[in-house]
């Protein structure tokens, strides 16, 4: 199964999702943010990050010489907003030699796999010795504000599960979980786009965000998982 299946024939809803959240972000640290400081704090030169998409996570690092960024999608779309280097590939069959990276990244799009242990194997296999391993994933309870209208699916890679995941592939799991109001969505439009960008479809999202109080802050829900090779 391809990384973000979904996006090259709706690739607009995954740029909705990244705009509801960089526009309503009530002054806490982005994911990417987070990650980016991380891998700085790590010396991590050599970067594979894996469902990049347009290139949030390259974007939060600083231009450097000294780091070698590839990009890796199965999505062509959003593959042309990244900035190079970028390659379009399966996460199942990393297209890179043994140990060719310092760290690896793959931010919430495990769940889009039917099997992610065999991505977590391939990230394992293009980590040097001592590599790290960064991957996030949402909780089942995430954005409870909105559990009167809308739950999330459970999926393949929840941060319920997540932490076992890894350790099938990983010895050494760090767990970092976050459970805290990330965005305020200031009125019925701006919860319509964030339910659209869960895969709500735009006449139930619209029904949805009538039914709901503005301004409403949306906690977020999941954990960060840092393994090393």
């Amino acid at each position: 199964m391809a990384l973000t299946p979904d996006y090259d024939a709706d690739p607009e809803r995954f740029r909705l999702a990244a705009r509801v959240t960089r526009q309503y972000l009530i002054g806490a640290r982005s994911l990417h943010d987070h990650i980016a400081a991380k891998l700085l704090a790590a010396g991590a030169s050599r970067v594979l990050d894996i469902g990049c998409g347009e290139g949030a996570l390259r974007h939060a690092l600083p231009d450097s010489p000294r780091f070698r960024f590839v990009g890796l999608d199965a999505s062509a779309t959003l593959l042309r907003a990244h900035p190079a280097p970028r390659l379009r590939a399966d996460a199942l069959r990393l297209p890179f030699r043994d140990g060719a990276f310092d760290a690896a990244v793959a931010v919430n799009m495990l769940y889009h796999l039917d099997e992610p242990r065999i991505a977590l194997r391939e990230a394992r296999r293009v980590l040097a010795p001592g590599g790290t391993l960064l991957v996030s994933a949402i909780c089942r309870t995430d954005s409870p504000e909105l559990a009167p209208v809308w739950r999330p699916e459970p999926s393949t890679f929840d941060a319920e599960d997540a932490p076992a995941r890894v350790c099938e592939v990983f010895d050494e799991v760090e767990v970092e979980r976050w459970d805290a109001p990330l965005i305020t969505l200031p009125d019925r439009a701006a919860i319509r786009d964030y339910l659209i960008a869960r895969r709500v479809p735009r006449p139930q999202a619209a029904e949805a965000a009538s039914r709901l109080p503005t301004p409403l802050p949306v906690t977020k829900r999941g954990s960060l998982l840092l393994a090393r090779r």
